[in-house]
């Protein structure tokens, strides 16, 4: 599995919040389907979330549409 996926969420979330060095992302690679985690600092968690999961959702919505077009499926799975 290439790191396209992984790089994509690293890239939106640091653009996101105050303390992009604190930003991870996991990549765990299943037989069916990929698991991305993201992992931010306490202050920035609202950031990524958004008002009533809306920007989790966006990035979510931008990962399914990455991970169609790899013919790979991918969850996001925000970290607190």
């Amino acid at each position: 599995m290439s790191t396209e996926l992984k790089d994509l969420i690293l890239v939106v979330s640091k653009a996101l919040v105050d303390m992009p060095e604190e930003v991870e992302v996991n990549e765990i690679v299943g037989e069916q389907t990929t698991v991305i985690e993201l992992k931010v600092d306490k202050s920035d968690l609202g950031k990524v979330i958004g008002k009533q999961g809306r920007t989790a959702r966006a990035l979510r919505t931008i990962l399914n549409a990455a991970s169609t077009k790899l013919k790979k499926r991918s969850v996001l799975e925000i970290i607190e």
